[in-house]
């Protein structure tokens, strides 16, 4: 039994697994204690080939990676492959002040990201948050027929033409909140309180982000029209 086992064991609760992917030590070992402390089993790597390896042998609910890892690779580098191979959460962690990093980062499939410095309860928060709206119950899910495009919420699953589209836990909760609300215009502040969560503190761009995503992968099968002043509106 490793440490983070031990600690979930003595706090009465196992939450399942995160890998920490962060070559600062005292900010992995924060990292590491916050989320111990809520009954997860935490895994840290300092680099990128030694933390995608922990995630393809441990299969973790989520995984918090610093964008600027040493090395041949980076976070950005950790984004691309678990967006081609599989539906991992990510939780960008960055010191850096360009927003482009942080663009970039959502872009390659994370799905939120925290500004170095930062308090750990905001980040074990943000944390939950991921988790609760990519394991939500399936039993009252719904299924939405929009014309080529199909998003079946209780399989958590987008398909254009019968064809599977690979999507990351926040990419789908967008696209399920605008399905329920097609037809209406909505602002950035509705479907991030709507599809994140409600009071989500957080730049507004990121809807422009993650619907710039969606429009690249479900091309012109998702018929989003964008609202000028307002936001945007499922046709």
């Amino acid at each position: 039994m490793d440490t983070g086992q031990a600690e979930a064991v003595r706090a009465g609760t196992d939450a399942g697994v995160i890998v920490v992917i962060e070559d600062d030590a005292d900010i992995a070992d924060l990292v590491a204690l916050s989320l111990r402390r809520e009954g997860f089993r935490v895994l840290q790597a300092s680099d990128a080939v030694t933390g995608l390896g922990l995630i393809d042998r441990e299969r973790p609910r989520l995984a918090i990676v610093d964008i600027g890892l040493p090395g041949p690779r980076d976070g950005l580098d950790v984004c691309r492959d678990l967006q081609a191979h599989g539906a991992v959460p990510v939780v960008l962690l960055t010191a850096r002040d360009d927003e482009i990093d942080r663009v970039l980062g959502l872009e390659l499939g994370a799905d939120d990201y925290v500004t170095k410095p930062f308090s750990p309860r905001e980040l074990v928060a943000r944390v939950k948050v991921i988790l609760r709206r990519s394991e939500r119950p399936r039993l009252v899910a719904a299924l939405h027929r929009l014309g080529r495009l199909t998003v079946d919420e209780g399989r958590r699953d987008a398909t254009v033409d019968g064809t599977p589209v690979p999507l990351t836990t926040r990419e789908f909760d967008l696209l399920a909140y605008l399905a329920h609300n097609r037809g209406l215009a909505l602002s950035r502040r509705q479907i991030l309180d709507g599809a994140w969560e409600p009071g989500w503190f957080g730049d507004e761009r990121t809807v422009d982000v993650h619907v710039r995503q969606l429009r690249r992968k479900l091309g012109d099968a998702l018929e989003l029209q964008t609202v000028w002043g307002v936001g945007y509106r499922l046709a």
